[in-house]
């Protein structure tokens, strides 16, 4: 990617510290499947994409996408709308895929590293 030495071991540490952080653990543990393609129809609307990292439980599907965004939003509320688009229709597809189990979103951005979970209520308003 024509990266200069400097910027490559930025990116590096970064990777390293998501990695190593016991917080995302699960995400990358044996009960996780990295870049899960998912395609369907939800309300009529087609809906395609690779969810990052997903995490199946007897009762919970964790969804989880990485943002490099900088700077970090502040707050759930202040993610982009297509952030917020694209994970309620990948929560609707998973959500039909997994009935009877709560399917919960976050963004994992890598900048920091911090994973932001995304509420229902927030999520809601933007589903297909």
């Amino acid at each position: 990617h024509a990266f200069d030495a400097a910027t490559q071991e930025k990116i590096a540490r970064e990777t390293l510290a998501i990695l190593a952080d016991p917080e995302f653990a699960p995400l990358f543990g044996p009960a996780s499947r990295p870049e899960v393609p998912l395609a369907g129809l939800v309300n009529g609307f087609a809906v395609a994409g690779q969810v990052d990292r997903l995490v199946v439980t007897d009762s919970a599907v964790q969804i989880v996408d990485y943002k490099t965004n900088r700077p970090v939003p502040p707050s759930a509320k202040d993610t982009p709308v297509a952030y917020l688009r694209q994970m309620a229709a990948y929560r609707a597809l998973l959500a039909a895929v997994y009935p009877g189990r709560r399917v919960r979103c976050a963004l994992l951005w890598t900048a920091e590293p911090r994973l932001m979970a995304l509420s229902d209520p927030l999520l809601d308003p933007h589903a297909p």
